[in-house]
């Protein structure tokens, strides 16, 4: 076909073809043949066609086992669409591409991965520029790339080096050797000395599908113990979230954390006091929504983190006056690991404020000794509270908000006259505190008929509460005065009549002058 022939010919010539291939084939068959048909008739560039992927055999790395493809269980079809896409489309521009980390040791675990993480030796401006509108620039201690597909993000990191003594823009460590900033690059071997565990520093080549293992990671996993890469002390000074992540990982795995990792936390664990508070709190959500909450809680007491991050709740726990408020922590763990487990959502909310409920209590019972009312004493207590927190985990404002209304509903509950039940249940909050109240009974700390009467008032009809509220307030009579039903309509009020003077006496409200006071029954209404 040539020139304009072609153009008029074309739109007949592809329905033609269409007609041709349809009954012989799906629709998606269909045009990928009518794609390549066409293609081949008009001698067009097949730009869809995949260019063969350079060789990068995993045997040439210094310092890597090389556990070959049919020697471990990990498999392409278990690596999700974006990250392969990633993968390969870093490794067909030339760059090298390894899936590394978590989803590496879980899939070897037999586990299912959260999240998939690359590292590459691309630099950040590179990956961004390669993936286009799907990657943005993230971080400011470690700029990495998020590809995103879909609903999925790719998180992709380049090869970090060591800025050993030398510290310039892209490096710098606090007095202590925190770092603060680590921009360095280098090569896969060293990315592999700077990761924190053996099992996370495992590399899966999309080249040859091999696994490689610069340390002990391998052998740590089919042993189940969680071994820290390099001096334990000197990494912990590094970043001391790393203890956090030592008892996240040893309760999430199940694993045995190295007696040379435990022995410099004692010595290491005041550092965390250094770290930003608000990723404390993050480090904090991930130790307890995991699913392992008891357990990752029963890790921290036992090394003294827990002490670090919630030192006015530690010191209350071993006393036996705060027996019950243990209790209602332990079950608020076990509630919230029962959840996760069953895919439902958990409220970082909820979970704090059983968190901080021993210390609270303890506040408000001090305040309410100095004279203030319970109420003013709660509330108080609850902003002293959270405000001491600010310095170590500090509680976003969204979840503090929620967290106040929990416990400034508790004392509500005890309110059961009048139409206090229906404004309370009425309440936003009130799934949440009444969860909340159910912990305080199973732990001892309330009689369980108060729980008893709110659930069969949730359950009963408008007669059923009225006889319920009745109840209540037969028991509580002296205590609680029943306020009665609201008016259903609003309505003015009632025009006051101006009473009338008695025979042979003047106005009592008249001025010497004679006139009146000035107030007439409509006026008076007025006001």
């Amino acid at each position: 076909m040539a020139g304009g022939s072609a153009a008029t010919a074309f739109p007949r010539f592809f329905r033609y073809t269409v007609a041709l291939i349809r009954p012989h084939h799906t629709q998606r068959s269909s045009l990928v043949s009518l794609k390549s048909f066409i293609t081949k008739q008009l001698n067009l560039p097949d730009s869809g066609a995949e260019r063969a992927i350079p060789a990068s055999p995993s045997s040439g790395i210094p310092g890597a086992r090389v556990t070959p493809r049919d020697a471990h269980n990990v498999s392409r079809h278990q690596i999700s669409e974006g990250a392969l896409q990633v993968l390969n489309g870093l490794h067909r521009a030339g760059f090298q591409a390894y899936l590394v980390g978590g989803s590496v040791r879980d899939l070897l675990l037999g586990r299912e991965p959260k999240d998939f993480d690359v590292a590459t030796d691309a630099h950040p401006e590179q990956v961004r520029k390669l993936f286009r509108r799907n990657a943005r620039l993230i971080g400011r201690r470690f700029i990495l790339v998020h590809v995103q597909f879909g609903h999925e993000i790719i998180e992709v990191a380049t090869f970090r080096g060591s800025a050993g003594d030398q510290e310039n823009e892209t490096s710098g460590r606090s007095e202590t050797g925190r770092i603060l900033a680590d921009n360095v690059y280098g090569s896969l071997e060293e990315d592999a000395r700077r990761r924190d565990f053996t099992a996370n520093a495992l590399y899966y080549n999309i080249a040859d599908r091999s696994i490689l293992d610069f340390s002990t990671g391998m052998e740590d996993l089919r042993s189940g113990r969680l071994r820290i890469i390099g001096d334990p002390e000197q990494r912990y000074s590094e970043d001391p979230v790393r203890m956090l992540r030592a008892v996240r990982f040893a309760a999430k795995l199940g694993f045995t954390l190295d007696a040379a990792a435990q022995a410099p936390i004692a010595a290491c664990r005041e550092r965390l006091r250094e770290v930003p508070s608000a990723r404390l709190f993050e480090e904090t959500l991930k130790l307890f929504l995991n699913g392992n909450a008891q357990t990752s809680f029963e890790h921290l007491r036992q090394h003294g983190l827990f002490a670090v991050l919630f030192p006015q709740v530690d010191a209350l726990l071993d006393h036996a006056e705060y027996a019950a408020a243990r209790a209602l922590l332990q079950s608020a763990l076990e509630g919230t690991d029962a959840r996760v487990r069953d895919g439902k959502s958990v409220t970082p909310a909820f979970l704090f404020a059983a968190l901080l409920w021993p210390a609270l209590k303890q506040h408000s019972q001090r305040l309410e000794q100095q004279g203030k009312p319970a109420t003013v004493a709660l509330q108080q207590a609850a902003s002293d509270v959270l405000q001491d927190c600010t310095g170590r985990v500090s509680v976003p404002r969204r979840f503090a908000l929620t967290m106040r209304e929990i416990w400034e509903l508790q004392a509500r509950f005890l309110r059961r006259g009048g139409r206090r039940p229906h404004a309370l249940f009425a309440h936003p909050r009130f799934r949440a505190a009444f969860d909340f109240l159910s912990l305080r009974s199973q732990s001892g700390e309330i009689p369980a008929t108060l729980v008893e009467w709110w659930e069969r008032f949730q359950a009963a009809d408008h007669d059923g509460r009225r006889t319920l509220i009745e109840q209540a307030r037969l028991e509580e009579t002296g205590q609680e005065p029943a306020l009665g039903p609201l008016p259903t309509t609003s309505r003015l009020r009632p025009r006051r009549r101006r009473r009338p003077n008695r025979p042979g006496q003047g106005s009592v409200a008249s001025h010497p002058d004679g006139t009146d006071d000035g107030h007439d029954g409509e006026q008076a209404d007025s006001d």
